[in-house]
């Protein structure tokens, strides 16, 4: 009989993957895409097990992983959504520079 706690076994956290961001063990899906999927664009956890070949169990597992460190990856997804708006201000697009100027 296993014993492994079954968040252990599911999610992992590697400097060298996903800038050390936890993920799914062997996939380069983070805690963070599953819960925006889930979340905020209201993707049924079997429609993502299914999209990116993983299991039920895998997607289960980051989204309890998620709800326990809610405000730590709420955090990350707010410092990603910031850069973006800083590099959209500092780089506008050409349809953009030509509707300004």
């Amino acid at each position: 009989m296993d014993t492994t706690p079954i968040l252990d076994r599911f999610i992992e956290s590697s400097p060298g993957i996903l800038g050390g961001k936890p993920h799914i063990a062997g996939h380069r899906i983070s805690v963070q895409n599953i819960a925006i999927w889930h979340e905020r664009m209201g993707i049924s956890a079997d429609q993502i097990a299914s999209d990116y070949n993983l299991s039920l169990a895998e997607v289960y597992t980051a989204l309890a992983y998620y709800f326990d460190h809610r405000e730590e990856i709420e955090a990350s997804i707010g410092r990603g959504q910031a850069l973006v708006e800083a590099m959209r201000a500092a780089n506008p697009s050409l349809v953009q520079q030509k509707l300004l100027g």
